[in-house]
């Protein structure tokens, strides 16, 4: 399919990749949208939209990394003409654009750990796209496109993972034990301050993060008698916890790096209404 590419943000002498990831809840399912765009000598834009099947359990973070993943997957398979020299994925996710650099060079010298010591969250995504970036063989930009602005691109790629996630379903990207939460509020990133205190805390979700060795918990605060009852936030902890089990714990002094420091064993109902 061709159309001009006056008023577009396709660069000439490059292969012009567009992404989208998009995930819907109930059940959750997600999907990616891929379209590759090439400038011709006549400055006529080339076009071919790629169709994938979507995931389970998919949040759109990891349906974001996974279509330009994909994207360059198919891209190492395509033949290009001579004067395309570079590759540039437009994605309008600030998650990916703003991190990329990041995922090059600064995590993996701190072994996908934040500044702060917290884990980077879906580095084996992160890292898959770093190295399909460093097969492609040739320079790989990644640039911010307005997302649902008129770029006909950008919407047709919305449009494509839209359906990919109505498609049949590949296996979930990570695998993440769930159990529905007791309470009412949502989850909250740093609404219970890590002071070192004990804690008597329920597991909602417990997923691994192989690459730091660390499990990442969804938890609520149990007792009525906490300040934080209710509260629903994240925590790292090396060990393993059975989500829907209830445990008393202790906890570092780094809100924003939050570990359990200290399992001292599970509660039952009956023990934690004493």
């Amino acid at each position: 399919m061709r159309g001009p590419c006056a008023a577009m943000t396709s660069k000439e002498h490059a292969l012009n990749i567009y992404t989208d990831g998009s995930s819907r809840p109930s059940p959750r399912r997600g999907g990616i949208g891929v379209r590759f765009v090439v400038i011709d000598a006549q400055g006529n834009e080339e076009n071919e939209d790629l169709s994938f099947f979507g995931y389970r359990n998919a949040t759109n973070q990891q349906m974001e990394l996974q279509a330009c993943i994909e994207a360059l997957k198919a891209a190492r398979k395509k033949s290009l003409p001579r004067h395309v020299t570079m590759t540039v994925i437009h994605s309008d996710s600030r998650y990916v654009v703003d991190n990329y650099p990041r995922a090059l060079r600064q995590w993996p010298m701190n072994g996908w750990f934040a500044e702060s010591g917290r884990p980077i969250e879906n580095a084996d995504l992160w890292k898959e796209l770093t190295r399909q970036a460093g097969k492609l063989r040739m320079r790989v930009e990644i640039q911010w496109v307005k997302g649902h602005s008129k770029n006909v691109h950008n919407k047709a790629v919305d449009k494509l993972a839209k359906q990919s996630a109505q498609m049949p379903l590949n296996a979930p990207l990570a695998q993440v034990s769930v159990r529905r939460k007791t309470s009412k509020k949502s989850v909250e990133i740093g609404s219970v301050e890590m002071t070192g205190q004990r804690m008597t805390i329920r597991v909602i979700t417990g997923q691994p993060l192989p690459i730091q060795k660390l499990r990442k918990y969804k938890y609520e605060v149990m007792p009525r008698r906490s300040p934080s009852h209710g509260c629903v936030d994240i925590i790292f902890y090396e060990g393993f916890l059975s989500s829907g089990h209830i445990y008393r714990v202790r906890v570092n002094e780094d809100t924003k790096n939050p570990r359990i420091v200290k399992v001292f064993g599970e509660v039952t109902l009956k023990t934690q209404r004493k």
